[in-house]
């Protein structure tokens, strides 16, 4: 179980973030989790799967019985970690180094998946970044653009590529944000992608739903990844999370049993929702 007192000194990272080098390391390796063969025989490819949420999600999908495949940017150290602990679990492991912003690494990354693991049963779209800009007229073209391509765009290039080899059964799950729900001063463009994200699973869970394939998503509050030194200054890095009721911000391993529920058949009734593990923020939708 995640600790409510983990003290978080003032630190700063360069984009994209690197979570051997948080202080302290957030709790991503299912330590306590165990699993109940919820996803055995299954194939899941991840996206941000090197660090963070990703990575507890990976490795929480390898305890359920999930062979994994994941998508990172270019955090080697991390992502050589994440494939250690799934590996660790028995399962098989492949690791694609790439943007997904980019529509041919998309390809390629499901071909691979399916070549080399035989199958994909689950998509986990959740890749995202985000810059703190205090002024919608600081947020500059490039930044506008780069934010919904990693964050939006690649959502579209990777599912619609890996719906040829989706059958019934299977399951998408998008990683959303409360920022879209409630907003942020201070990170407009990045809520503006997660609201289209929420959209975006609604509305392609009703195209699917006549083909069996569930689409929703989960909608985080602050969560300790790597994107957060990566993006505050220093001394709000060691306040994160403190405003919302429980008062911290949740451990990558207190997120990810929502993406097994819904990756899993406990969830085949659920299609188009999204899921609120975020600390006691009453949100809508």
């Amino acid at each position: 179980m995640a600790s409510k007192t983990r003290a978080r000194p003032p630190q700063r990272q360069k984009q994209p973030g690197r979570q051997t080098e948080m202080k302290p390391r957030p709790a991503g390796e299912a330590a306590d989790y165990v699993g109940s063969f919820k996803l055995v025989g299954r194939v899941a490819l991840i996206t941000g799967g090197d660090s963070g949420i990703g990575r507890a999600v990976a490795v929480a999908f390898a305890k359920e019985g999930a062979d994994i495949a994941f998508a990172y940017l270019e955090e080697q150290r991390d992502a050589d970690e994440t494939r250690r602990l799934v590996e660790r679990e028995g399962r098989r492991c492949i690791a694609f180094k790439g943007d997904v912003a980019d529509p041919k690494f998309c390809e390629r990354v499901v071909d691979e998946t399916v070549r080399q693991l035989k199958r994909l049963d689950i998509l986990v779209n959740n890749a995202g970044e985000q810059h703190v800009v205090d002024s919608l007229e600081k947020i500059s073209p490039d930044q506008l653009v780069r934010t919904f391509s990693t964050n939006v765009f690649s959502m579209f290039y990777l599912t619609s590529h890996a719906l040829a080899h989706l059958e019934r059964g299977a399951s998408i799950v998008n990683s959303a944000s409360v920022t879209a729900y409630r907003g942020s001063d201070h990170l407009v463009d990045y809520s503006a992608s997660k609201g289209a994200i929420v959209s975006f699973t609604r509305s392609l869970a009703k195209q699917l739903a006549e083909r069996g394939i569930r689409v929703n998503a989960v909608a985080p509050g602050p969560v300790w990844t790597p994107l957060i030194p990566a993006t505050f200054p220093a001394d709000a890095v060691a306040e994160f999370g403190t405003q919302v009721p429980l008062g911290r911000a949740a451990e990558p391993d207190e997120i990810a049993p929502s993406y097994v529920f819904l990756a899993s058949d406990d969830a085949s009734y659920m299609t188009g929702q999204v899921l609120h593990p975020n600390g006691g923020e009453m949100v809508g939708g």
